[in-house]
């Protein structure tokens, strides 16, 4: 069996030839940042303060940005900047661990889950490598968590990922809700309908080394998350992009907000009113760029359709109803839903 190259290890080899790397991370013209990433003004990605005390305003704004861009950042979200930088730090240590001791927490070959230690995750059309590596577990509910995957150095990552999750839920909560009302429909709607108590939290580590030809690689090539939604934390390099009438923005960073990502499942459920956000990552020539996405997805069998309250003979249905694991499947084999 082939094993992996891990990026990490490549861009350590390439650290004295500054201005090479292997030709499968040179993404066709039509994707390279030096390209195709839009240097004229910004329009402003949407920060949300969800300390808003005019609920209805709030409620307005999360559903407008998630109509036009799917995609804002949230500040004075109520999780205490030091849980946020335990999660980074122990993040961080388990990534400067040397190789063989991540390999420990490998992603099985050919395992049906996504958890583990890896770089390569899904099909590229263009047959192209990404410029990262990544570490994905389960954190929530516990029924669906497999400590093999947690490493166990630095011996406080347990803690701190709990600390965190138990702090995110109350995040996830209070945004379904808001994103239910701004679709007309009842607060508790989204939630019961991608599956209520069960729904599944998986996190995500990306962890993109410095790259010396950042204008030609990219850290995660353009996609939509499959989630019904994700949140997440990054670290202070800049990298991530958004797509948006037909040019790829850079989502500036924001100390201490939390990104909030519009998954397909939410797209789906508002029958397309929300927008599923098509983003990308960036790597950096000087610095190691790290994120912390946590994925909240519903449960293998739960079937996600349009709401029946959104749809009539006016609005049909423009998408299909299915189990949330055969969504999958198809995402990641890219075969078209």
């Amino acid at each position: 069996m082939e094993v992996e190259s891990r990026v990490q290890a490549i861009a350590s080899s390439l650290s004295s030839k500054l201005d090479t790397i292997p030709s499968e991370f040179i993404r066709s013209e039509k994707e390279q940042p030096a390209l195709t990433t839009f240097n004229g003004p910004i329009p402003e990605i949407p920060t949300i303060d969800l300390s808003d005390p005019d609920e209805d305003n709030l409620i307005r704004n999360i559903a407008d940005a998630s109509k036009e861009w799917g995609f804002f950042q949230v500040i004075n979200h109520d999780i205490p900047m030091d849980v946020i930088q335990k999660l980074q730090n122990v993040g961080r240590e388990f990534f400067e661990l040397p190789i063989e001791e991540k390999e420990t927490y490998a992603r099985p070959a050919g395992a049906e889950t996504l958890e583990g230690y890896g770089t390569k995750l899904q099909k590229e059309i263009e047959g192209k490598k990404a410029w990262v590596d990544y570490l994905f577990h389960n954190v929530w509910p516990p029924s669906r968590i497999n400590y093999r995957f947690w490493p166990k150095n630095p011996p406080s990552y347990r803690e701190a990922n709990e600390e965190y999750t138990k702090c995110l839920m109350g995040v996830v909560d209070k945004m379904l809700r808001w994103l239910s009302l701004g679709l007309g429909v009842e607060g508790n709607a989204i939630k019961e309908a991608v599956g209520g108590e069960d729904l599944e939290y998986l996190l995500k580590i990306n962890y993109y080394p410095p790259c010396p030809r950042p204008d030609l690689a990219l850290g995660v090539a353009p996609h939509t998350d499959m989630s019904a939604v994700t949140l997440l934390v990054p670290n202070e390099v800049q990298g991530l992009q958004v797509f948006k009438d037909d040019h790829w923005f850079d989502a500036k960073y924001i100390p201490n907000a939390l990104i909030v990502h519009i998954g397909d499942q939410i797209e789906i459920l508002s029958n397309g009113k929300y927008k599923s956000v098509l983003h990308r990552t960036t790597a950096n020539k000087e610095k190691s760029r790290m994120s912390w996405p946590v994925f909240v997805s519903p449960p293998a069998d739960k079937v996600i359709g349009p709401l029946p309250q959104l749809v009539n003979e006016e609005n049909p249905a423009k998408f299909k109803t299915k189990k949330y694991k055969d969504y999958e499947y198809c995402k990641l084999n890219k075969i078209p839903q």
